[in-house]
């Protein structure tokens, strides 16, 4: 009985020395944030595969990122081996299962892993601006993801060489201005270059622009959003209680006041008007400005380009967001069904700008689940000469794909303002595994690209990816599927 009673108290002692262990532990936020039973999770993430083999799901059925997928992830950003062995268990006959064609004559790679931009972004403004990355972080708001995250971003892109894009919450120095280019970017709230009628209605304040763009010399670029592919043609809602100091003072707001994103924007409704705000944004911010948006109707893309090819003027960089969807909460009705995929809405607008010849003066970039070294050459494929990922971020910071994200309750410490949350999320740590993993993928997407036979992923061509079809024919090249053929950029 004494034994006995030596045991439990021995058992106990472990207990309490492991909570106290996890609580100080900096390595791993859920461990840290949720004692004994964080572990637990990681145990259960250990016997997964065999659990799933058995019982649940097969490594490519998860959604949004299947466990393949996230594995991938985690191991590229901590360093890991991100090899798989035995072959490959995707179905090789599945419709929509796609495959690069590669080169008997690889190209030598003389240990090069970074692979800059081969545009230059806005030649023809005060400011040009050449990325020193073709793998670059997408919108997320400071807001959506907490300070610490997007510290970890900041400093992850710096170490990667990557831009980071602010997200439609604002620029917060503290927290966008830790080294890396920065593409500020402008939605309908204006929040950081804007004000509040008497109204309640949000208008555009050039002036605050300037001086933010003076006062931050990392900002290379500005961005306005359109729609994305997470909620087309949808606003937001910020409630008064998440309206912190902070947040306040990045988007230009009162503290503890609910804030409104219209749907649509004020400063301009047809795309006349857009393109004169673009205009006045590059004089007198001598910066490249862009579009990004969501694809739906055809005659927007249409007007843009023809009124681009009259005037020489508007956009100098576009950006594609396939309604795969993103970070952005929004209603499933809005997730599953607005919008085209990426490739659907690429095609259709890059032709549309091959018809008035406009393709050469714009850079193309897209976004929406690239974070993979093949499907991001699929996209540099189709036309697009950066790729901008956004979840694979939030992944390789540690997200478990809990789909917390509009909830504040994220266990990960990423996106929530929770500090109890956000204690276990360490900056340090979660900043060199963003800035690896991208640097891993930009090394990966050069291999796929040697092992094609080129140099830079914008040398790919639609007949280089094969995709299964329905048809008798099966197998199609992109050119057939999407009906054009890209135009190959001049280096």
């Amino acid at each position: 009985m004494e034994i006995f009673r030596l045991i439990v108290l021995g058992i106990f002692v472990y207990l309490i020395y492991l909570i106290i262990y996890d609580i100080f532990n900096k390595k791993h936020a859920i461990m840290s944030n949720f004692p004994l039973i964080g572990r637990l999770r990681y145990i259960l993430e250990k016997i997964g595969p065999e659990l799933r083999q058995y019982i649940v799901a097969s490594n490519r059925e998860e959604t949004p990122f299947n466990r393949l997928w996230r594995n991938y992830i985690y191991a590229s950003s901590k360093g890991e081996n991100n090899l798989t062995g035995f072959g490959s268990d995707a179905d090789f006959n599945k419709t929509g299962h796609f495959f690069l064609k590669t080169s008997v004559f690889p190209v030598k790679n003389d240990n090069v892993t970074t692979i800059p931009s081969a545009k230059i972004i806005g030649s023809c403004r005060d400011k040009p601006y050449r990325p020193k990355s073709v793998v670059n972080i997408s919108a997320m708001s400071y807001g959506s993801l907490g300070k610490k995250a997007t510290t970890a971003n900041n400093i992850g892109a710096d170490i990667a060489g990557a831009y980071h894009n602010t997200g439609e919450g604002g620029y917060s120095p503290e927290y966008h201005g830790n080294g890396a280019d920065v593409v500020f970017h402008i939605g309908t709230g204006y929040f950081g270059c804007g004000d509040t009628d008497e109204n309640g209605h949000r208008q555009f304040n050039m002036w605050k622009l300037k001086m933010l763009v003076n006062l931050n010399p990392n900002i290379k670029m500005i961005e306005l959003k359109l729609s994305q592919g997470a909620k087309p043609g949808k606003g937001g809602i910020l409630p008064a209680n998440k309206v912190t100091p902070e947040i306040a003072k990045a988007r230009g707001v009162k503290v503890g006041e609910t804030v409104y994103s219209p749907s649509y924007h004020s400063a301009f409704d047809n795309v006349h008007d857009m393109v004169n705000l673009i205009e006045d944004i590059a004089n007198e911010t001598g910066l490249p400005v862009g579009i990004k948006s969501a694809v739906g109707k055809m005659i927007f893309w249409d007007d843009l380009a023809s009124l681009m090819n009259r005037t020489h003027k508007g956009p100098d960089f576009i950006t594609i967001d396939g309604g795969e969807g993103g970070t952005g909460a929004a209603p499933i009705a809005f997730t599953d069904n607005m919008s085209l995929p990426l490739r659907d809405g690429f095609a259709q607008v890059y032709k549309t700008f091959q018809k008035y010849h406009l393709v050469d003066r714009i850079t193309w970039i897209a976004s929406g689940k690239l974070g993979h070294p093949t499907r991001a050459a699929v996209a540099f494929a189709m036309g697009a000469d950066l790729i901008n990922i956004a979840r694979e971020v939030m992944i390789s910071a540690g997200c478990i794909q809990a789909q917390q994200c509009h909830t504040g309750n994220c266990p990960t410490g990423i996106a929530t303002h929770k500090w109890w949350l956000e204690k276990g999320f360490n900056v340090k740590d979660k900043s060199e595994r963003v800035g690896l993993f991208i640097k891993t993928l930009v090394k990966d997407i050069l291999e796929v690209t040697n092992a094609s036979g080129y140099t830079h992923p914008c040398e790919f061509t639609m007949d280089d990816v094969m995709f299964n079809t329905s048809d008798s024919s099966r197998m199609k090249s992109m050119e057939v599927l999407y009906g054009y053929k890209k135009n190959i950029v001049k280096r």
